[in-house]
């Protein structure tokens, strides 16, 4: 249901037309008297953090009632900030607050948690935020008011433009492709440690050149999510439905972190949305890069970001031992293990994967770096065919098997969009990720993974390597693409 609450006046007139009869709720909404009594007394936390989600690695932290977060429950249908106290161990990069935001409102419990895209970093010249190197975003911490005055078409704050949330997936006020979720509860996870959201390592990183002091970096994405988590939990009605979804390394964050987060809110409808963050088969014991081109990238940052050693304590608390010990079925040596595991634990939840085929971003971080005949390619188009070619043979080698042998994996793989380097089939809108040869879209892949009425997954991919090269952007790509 697209809802259109923005004041009490609206929720009167749209509540009336909509909820009373209830001919497009789904779970989890409210109906027209509940609704209008949220505006006036705000529905409490229902679901606190137990003393058991206390105990353990990576625990939950129950509310501090000293402690101001900034939020006002009643204020709803605005982006608030929500301030998060050190005694959660929350931090950013370089050793600042952690914060997130949230967009509350009045008519449905259903909730995203959106898992902020922005690269990932393992060395002095990547966590530094030098100019021209791939990296992570806010290696300086995360502004106040991030997020809260988003709007795709104010031009005068381009910097907006350079978060997700122009994706239809969270933009409530998208001015030409809406979706549902971004009419649902949004809890915006930013990100600023480099790490997808599961280090948990204060790495020293020295500068290569020496003309620098050497650079503190906490990769404590793990701990922050956790610290994002309890908050919900002890502030926000608990969701009847609830996706995890992100672009990029938001999203192979919501993938890694999808076990706890959704053993933790227990909610009846779960939905795991990974788009342009593929996790592909990769075992840490092979010396095979040629068959699996994301082994160094592995290899790499396991190091980086955490303390996991194999042969080591397997109760030590890290991300790889939190996540063997409550997936079944996960390998710390495979960590694409992970697809197989969540399908074991939540046989029930729908769960998709998407990316284009001709991605030229991620693709770039997986093995520009780690592959010399790539890196040093003077060639930029010859460059992009070969990162191009092991991002594809990536994809039907090393993660379509793996995916096919749950039965609740969805994917969807189309070619080619040119805007952001063809990076991410759910950013800015949903156009121009058709799979023509199928009669499919991006947007029929959503629906058919949101969906609480079940059914079976759709898997598909094109194989079509011409016609998504020809006529795929429009004007308002080139100007997003021009003030990014």
């Amino acid at each position: 249901m697209i809802k259109a609450l923005r004041s009490t006046t609206a929720a009167l007139a749209v509540a009336a037309m909509t909820f009373s009869g209830g001919v497009f709720a789904e779970p989890g909404d409210y109906g027209f008297w509940k609704t209008l009594r949220n505006l006036s007394k705000p529905r409490e936390a229902n679901a606190a953090v137990t003393d058991t989600q206390t105990q353990g690695m990576y625990p939950l932290s129950v509310a501090d009632p000293g402690f101001n977060d900034g939020f006002d429950p009643g204020d709803y249908d605005n982006w608030q900030q929500v301030d998060v106290p050190a005694s959660t161990g929350a931090m950013c990069g370089n050793g600042s607050p952690y914060k997130f935001f949230v967009y509350r409102v009045p008519d449905t419990s259903n909730t995203i948690f959106y898992f902020e895209g922005g690269g990932a970093c393992w060395d002095y010249e990547s966590c530094s935020g030098q100019t021209g190197i791939r990296g992570a975003r806010n290696p300086n911490g995360i502004p106040d008011h991030y997020v809260q005055n988003i709007n795709l078409l104010d031009f005068q704050n381009s910097s907006n433009l350079g978060t997700a949330a122009a994706s239809p997936l969270i933009y409530t006020h998208h001015p030409y492709d809406q979706y549902k979720t971004g009419e649902w509860n949004i809890v915006y996870v930013p990100y600023c440690t480099g790490d997808i959201y599961v280090g948990d390592k204060t790495e020293v990183y020295q500068d290569p050149t020496g003309q620098n002091p050497d650079l503190v970096f906490h990769h404590n994405g793990l701990r922050n999510v956790q610290a994002v988590t309890s908050w919900v939990k002890n502030n926000l009605q608990k969701p009847k439905q609830m996706l995890a979804a992100g672009c990029s390394a938001g999203s192979i964050g919501a993938l890694l972190n999808y076990s706890k987060l959704r053993q933790d809110m227990k909610v009846k409808y779960g939905y795991l949305l990974v788009d342009s963050g593929p996790l592909y088969n990769a075992p840490r014991n092979s010396d095979d890069p040629q068959t699996y081109p994301s082994l160094p990238l592995h290899q790499k940052v396991l190091d980086s970001w955490t303390t996991f050693a194999d042969g080591g304590d397997p109760n030590a608390e890290n991300p790889i031992n939190l996540l063997a010990h409550i997936t079944p079925g996960f390998d710390s040596n495979a960590l694409a293990s992970v697809y197989a595991g969540l399908s074991n634990k939540f046989p029930s939840d729908r769960m998709g994967i998407t990316h284009f085929l001709a991605d030229g971003n991620f693709s770039s971080y997986s093995y520009e770096r780690f592959f010399d005949d790539i890196n040093t390619d003077p060639d930029a188009d010859s460059r992009l065919s070969k990162l191009r070619s092991k991002w594809q043979q990536d994809t039907h080698n090393n993660l379509i098997p793996l995916l096919e042998q749950t039965s609740n994996w969805g994917y969807y793989f189309p070619m080619f969009r040119n805007f952001n380097e063809s990076h991410c089939t759910t950013v800015l809108d949903l156009q121009y990720g058709e799979i023509a040869e199928q009669g499919l879209s991006t947007r029929d892949f959503l629906n058919n993974i949101i969906n609480h009425e079940g059914g079976g997954v759709i898997r598909a991919y094109e194989t079509d390597q011409v016609s998504d090269f020809k006529n795929n952007n429009n004007w308002f790509y080139d100007l997003v693409g021009g003030l990014l």
